[in-house]
C-alpha cells in the first residue's frame, strides 16, 4: 500500500493541484507552485537522508542484541514498519525550512527571534528524537537531532535570503542601529 501511495503520489499531487488552481488568484499559484515543489524535494531528501544514513546504523543496533540465548529474527512486518516510521519521520523533519520560511511570510518569526531561541529550539530538536526513534539509544536519537538542528540554521538562512514579511524591517532596522 505504501509503495502504491508513492509511486502514485505524482498523480495524487496533480488532482489536487487540478482542484485546488481553479480558486487561486494568479500571483497565489506563482507562491505556492515553488513551495510545492521545494516541500516535495524536501521530503524525497530527508527518506533518502534516512534511508541511506540513518536506517543502516539503526537496523544494526536493533540486530546487535544477538548473545548465545537470544537471536534476533525480526518479522518482514517489523522491518516495514521500522523502515516506514523511520523514513516518514526524516521526511518530516525535512520539512522544517519551508516551513519556517511560511512562517516568516506570514509574519510570525524572523531570524532573530530564531536566533534568540536557538537553545530551545536546539532542546526541542533532541525531544523530539528520543520520542520519535524506534530505539532507545543515543547513537540513534543523536541521528535524528543533529540534521534537525542543521535545518534549524537552514531555515534562518532560508528566511533571510526568502525575506519575510517582518524581516525586511528587521533588517533595515539592524542596519540603522549600526549592528
Amino acid at each position: 500500500m505504501v509503495c502504491g501511495i508513492l509511486l502514485a503520489s505524482p498523480v495524487i499531487f496533480l488532482q489536487i493541484w487540478r482542484f485546488v488552481a481553479p480558486g487561486l488568484y494568479r500571483h497565489e499559484k506563482r507562491v505556492l507552485l515553488p513551495f510545492s515543489l521545494l516541500s516535495a524535494l524536501c521530503f524525497l531528501g530527508g527518506v533518502a537522508f534516512g534511508f541511506l544514513v540513518v536506517f543502516p546504523p539503526a537496523f544494526r543496533f536493533l540486530t546487535s542484541y544477538n548473545t548465545s540465548y537470544l537471536h534476533p529474527m525480526p518479522t518482514v512486518k517489523e522491518y516495514f514498519s521500522l523502515s516506514i516510521r523511520l523514513l516518514i519521520a526524516f521526511g518530516f523533519i525535512f520539512e522544517m525550512p519551508i516551513f519556517m520560511v511560511l512562517l516568516a511570510k506570514m509574519g510570525l518569526v524572523t531570524t532573530s527571534f530564531l536566533r534568540k531561541n536557538r537553545k530551545y529550539a536546539f532542546l526541542f530538536s533532541f525531544i523530539i528524537a528520543a520520542v520519535v526513534t524506534p530505539t532507545p539509544d543515543v547513537v540513534n536519537q543523536t541521528m535524528m537531532a543533529l540534521p534537525m538542528v542543521v535545518l534549524y540554521e537552514v531555515s534562518i538562512l532560508a528566511i533571510r535570503i526568502s525575506g519575510g514579511k517582518r524581516q525586511k524591517t528587521e533588517d533595515r532596522d539592524q542596519r540603522t542601529d549600526g549592528r
